[in-house]
């Protein structure tokens, strides 16, 4: 059975989520960000806030290695700090990397990607 992490922007939470539920249903693994969408968080101490965001980071960078292979929904071609961050360990890792639309500032970050890859479908052949 193969795997995947889907990496992407809060800002297209919705959208993610929808994919992912395409990826699961053809039986994929599929592990997804968690978007912390509570603005409380901002206003906890410091210390408590930085923690908060390491566990985050370092969550992904878990499913990252456990994963088969690294999904960037990159929407509209727009990658943020936190997935720049995943894709350079993505890379160091040695896993494919699959994106859905070519990086629209960075061209050093579309070096990387191994494969656009437009929907679920595609992504489950590719994957299968």
């Amino acid at each position: 059975m193969k795997s995947i992490v889907i990496c992407g922007s809060r800002r297209f939470k919705k959208e993610i989520r929808e994919f992912a539920a395409k990826l699961k249903k053809a039986g994929i693994v599929v592990y997804e960000p968690i978007f912390n969408t509570d603005p409380k968080i901002r206003d906890l101490p410091e210390h408590f806030r930085r923690f908060s965001f390491l566990g985050l980071t370092h969550h992904q960078f878990t499913s990252i290695r456990k994963a088969d292979a690294v999904y960037f929904y990159n929407q509209k071609g727009y990658l943020g700090n936190s997935s720049t961050l995943e894709l350079g360990f993505t890379e160091a890792l040695g896993k494919p990397i699959y994106a859905l639309n070519e990086d629209k500032d960075e061209p050093c970050r579309n070096v990387l990607f191994d494969e656009i890859i437009k929907t679920p479908r595609e992504l489950i052949k590719k994957l299968k």
